[in-house]
């Protein structure tokens, strides 16, 4: 390759990276990663990708929220992604409270503050979005059971009209305790043998 074609190649390469949206370049895998903004969870590393690779976003719980649902439309309509990968962790916050003690505890605060809690805007930017009080602790979306709660955000990504059918779309667990992931309802620790067998003959 001569001196010319390496710095091309240099050269389109940035180019490529800085404007892939406008040139319609996916990124690296074509996959969407939706996972909590918990910071023990290293996602490029449990997955084993690198910068460029996903689109990745975090909430609170990897749970699938409206905006979930709106950056994963046009992530699979339009940017050309064809796998999604929502990736939950055990020891998540959203586990440990009820969304009825969150509105509680936000309601006693900001009524100290001396303002109107039932007259905030969920969303800024559109002020006429309201939740319906008797629904707003059901709007912080906690969980009793991390596999449970991966299996359905599968299931509410998977029947949304908006998301392709072609779209494929998995769950896994990051348990915090050993680095390591698995498959939702799939407890490695619960299948180890802790007690002796008789030994089989080999095969």
């Amino acid at each position: 390759m001569s001196l010319f074609e390496s710095i091309d190649n240099t050269v389109n390469t940035r180019e490529n990276w800085a404007l892939r949206r406008r040139k319609g370049i996916p990124n690296n895998k074509r996959l969407f990663v939706l996972t909590c903004m918990d910071e023990r969870i290293p996602v490029e590393h449990a997955l084993g990708i690198q910068l460029g690779d996903a689109h990745i976003y975090r909430n609170a719980g990897a749970l699938v929220t409206d905006d979930v649902i709106r950056s994963a439309t046009l992530t699979t309509n339009f940017f050309g992604t064809q796998e999604i990968i929502i990736l939950l962790h055990t020891e998540c916050g959203m586990m440990t409270t009820t969304g009825e003690k969150v509105v509680e505890a936000l309601r006693e605060r900001l009524t100290k503050e001396g303002v109107n809690f039932d007259q905030v805007a969920l969303d800024p930017a559109i002020p006429q979005l309201k939740i319906p009080k008797a629904q707003l602790a059901e709007w912080f979306r906690t969980f009793e059971d991390v596999d449970d709660a991966a299996v359905q955000q599968v299931k509410l990504l998977r029947e949304h009209p908006f998301i392709p059918k072609s779209v494929k779309i998995h769950a896994y667990i990051f348990e915090t305790e050993s680095n390591t992931l698995r498959r939702p309802r799939e407890r490695l620790s619960e299948q180890v043998s802790t007690a002796p067998k008789p030994l089989q003959p080999a095969r």
